[in-house]
């Protein structure tokens, strides 16, 4: 079955760094594109970023353009989300998601806070 575990959340100060990682599990990984989304306290989950299957196109938020950087490793199964001088409007819960014939797939999500 499709898995997707979502790690490298935490608590970072405004200005600071994290990379989240997704490990993806139970569908052919290089043959799907990724996205990460996330949902605020009292907000709607949002798209953060997508990759494509081979990695060679992208997209972002208007919100996040310019600080993070969405990537993958299809050897290791993991897409990536490199999150630079972070906000904390950025604080929210990060979710991976995969679509698989039709069906969306989502992993628990990870925590990041931002704040001083």
């Amino acid at each position: 079955q499709v898995q997707l575990v979502e790690s490298g959340g935490g608590l970072v100060q405004p200005g600071g760094s994290l990379r989240l990682s997704c490990a993806a599990s139970g569908f052919s990984f290089s043959d799907y594109a990724m996205r990460w989304y996330r949902q605020a306290p009292g907000k709607e989950r949002e798209l953060v970023a997508a990759i494509s299957w081979s990695g060679g196109s992208t997209m972002y938020a208007d919100s996040v353009k310019g600080r993070f950087t969405i990537s993958r490793d299809n050897h290791k199964n993991t897409v990536y989300l490199q999150m630079n001088s972070l906000k904390p409007e950025d604080t929210a819960v990060y979710y991976c998601n995969v679509n698989v014939n039709d069906m969306d797939y989502w992993g628990k999500g990870t925590l990041v806070t931002v704040s001083s």
